[in-house]
């Protein structure tokens, strides 16, 4: 890892020379919610000004633009008796900025199975592969427990991360473009001071973390509480209408559906995510379903994030963002469903 420093003034003319050959997403403001806090989304950009570095949590994460809510992923068309398929790999080149940590690793969980596992998603890696990623640090809200997730920190998945140490921001470059990037728009070596600053900011960042949980017994605990009665306290609640996965920065459950249109000469393959927690992702042929309750289906979500991933990956699938607990209409959320957990293993 490379580290820089680039004044703020430099940092847009960079993004705004981005625009110009690239779709620039970042977070905007779009409107407020019912109790009149901003609600910030990650949009295209017109121009700098939209770009809000100072954004405290946006309602969704940027996965959707590496793994769209809907996507044809083939069309096909009759000629001359045969069907003739399309597909469309590639697509613009693409920034993503202002990107916190948290969602960073969430796409290096997503890359485990997307990208390195036996049966890549080529659609989400020629995303990936054409997209330029800026972080940039924050300070933790009241209720995200990404310290305790380990997903603080980005070490990689990036190619630029900016920590705001005042008139500019100190940079880990993580690839040859964002060394060309930094390089390009007046990048300057750190001195001591900016050494001393970016600590300085660092121990503030990790002093604010309110919320902890604890899961270094999770992966166990979800085995040996899994007949437990806190899945039907917490799955009485839930209303099995996905809102949780819709925000979930790793959550990668799919659908496929095929759309042939009236005259029977073309048609489209359309892959759509979708939540385990909806009545019917357990349905097969017959009229039977594997998970009809939904407190069945509760606990299997949590198992995915918390014991089968980490079996599968050595790591959990969640990051501790709390985007599920803020999106549940329920008050469903993550640290009081293992908190309880915690306690009956206790009882």
């Amino acid at each position: 890892m490379l580290y820089k420093t680039i004044t703020k003034d430099n940092f847009k003319m960079m993004v705004e020379d981005l625009m110009a050959d690239n779709e620039v997403i970042g977070p905007k403001w779009r409107e407020r919610d019912s109790e009149g806090n901003k609600i910030y989304r990650f949009l295209k950009l017109n121009n700098f000004e939209e770009l809000q570095m100072d954004y405290t949590r946006s309602y969704s994460s940027p996965k959707n633009y590496f793994l769209p809510f809907k996507e044809d992923i083939a069309t096909y068309d009759l000629k001359d008796s045969d069907w003739d398929q399309q597909i469309q790999y590639t697509i613009h080149p693409r920034v993503i900025v202002g990107m916190r940590a948290c969602d960073i690793n969430a796409l290096r969980k997503l890359d485990e199975v997307m990208v390195k596992s036996i049966y890549p998603n080529p659609y989400y890696f020629a995303r990936r592969r054409n997209t330029i990623i800026i972080g940039l640090d924050h300070e933790p809200l009241e209720d995200c427990f990404c310290r305790s997730m380990n997903a603080d920190v980005a070490f990689s998945g990036f190619d630029l991360f900016l920590t705001d140490i005042g008139e500019k921001y100190f940079v880990a470059i993580n690839s040859d473009t964002g060394y060309m990037m930094t390089n390009r728009f007046g990048g300057q070596e750190v001195t001591e001071d900016d050494q001393l600053h970016y600590k300085q900011v660092k121990k503030e960042i990790e002093s604010k973390f309110k919320t902890q949980v604890d899961v270094t017994i999770v992966p166990e605990l979800m085995d040996l509480e899994f007949e437990s009665e806190v899945w039907k306290k917490w799955g009485d609640k839930c209303l099995s209408c996905g809102s949780c996965a819709m925000v979930c920065p790793t959550c990668y459950c799919y659908g496929i559906e095929e759309e042939v249109d009236m005259t029977f000469t073309h048609a489209t393959k359309r892959r759509f995510l979708y939540s385990c927690n909806l009545l019917d992702f357990a349905a097969v042929a017959g009229g039977h379903n594997f998970r009809p309750e939904p407190h069945i289906r509760l606990k299997y979500r949590y198992y995915h994030q918390f014991r089968g991933f980490v079996e599968a990956f050595n790591q959990s699938l969640c990051v501790g963002c709390n985007r599920c607990g803020v999106a549940c209409l329920a008050g469903i959320n993550p640290k009081a469903v293992i908190d309880d957990l915690i306690q009956a293993e206790k009882l």
